[in-house]
């Protein structure tokens, strides 16, 4: 089926590795199996950096239909999403996000949640992945016009500030240890 139009924009290569990261991730947040918070995070780590370098590399292309391309992601699928990466993040599920435009008003922290972000991002992602599946040239290119849009004007934010978070979970562990540990390099440095 992807042989349709070897020329075609929606068939090229940076395309295609998009596509191949996008539905990787969809069938990871899509699985039912009990996961640990650890694993889950390796694997969004692992997927996340990946997904969006395939994304800031995908082609321009203008908009072929005057209507936008089909929705596939229901309330609910976004909500089960959610909940599942809530339910895996725990406690760990809430960080404070800097990079808020409400932030600049503000005098608190803003808290933000890993799940929202994921099951944001896994929306414009599964849309994207969900009309690829039919193979409707026309529908494909106006469906990579909108992932490519809304990449850089929504959810590529959300993933990279998605990243803090769960690089922090993963390597950094028991704060008051890490804390010691830049405190003894710190004086290190002065000696």
């Amino acid at each position: 089926m992807l042989n349709k139009e070897p020329n075609n924009i929606v068939y090229s290569p940076t395309v295609i590795d998009f596509v191949t990261v996008a539905v990787e991730f969809c069938v990871f947040l899509e699985k039912e199996e009990t996961i640990t918070c650890e694993k889950w995070i390796d694997k969004m780590l692992k997927l996340l950096p990946l997904m969006y370098i395939k994304a800031s590399l995908l082609p321009k292309t203008v908009e072929i239909n005057d209507e936008q391309p089909e929705t596939f992601v229901k309330e609910e699928d976004y909500v089960r999403v959610a909940a599942s990466v809530s339910s895996i993040m725990g406690e760990e599920d809430v960080y404070l996000d800097v990079f808020v435009e409400d932030m600049k008003y503000s005098e608190r922290p803003i808290s933000a949640f890993v799940s929202e972000n994921i099951a944001d991002i896994y929306q414009d992602v599964r849309n994207f992945v969900s009309v690829y599946q039919y193979g409707l040239t026309d529908q494909m290119n106006d469906a990579l016009l909108v992932c490519k849009q809304n990449f850089q004007t929504y959810w590529g934010q959300k993933l990279i500030n998605v990243l803090r978070p769960l690089h922090s979970i993963l390597y950094n562990g028991d704060e008051n240890n890490n804390l010691l540990e830049t405190d003894l390099n710190e004086e290190d440095l002065w000696d």
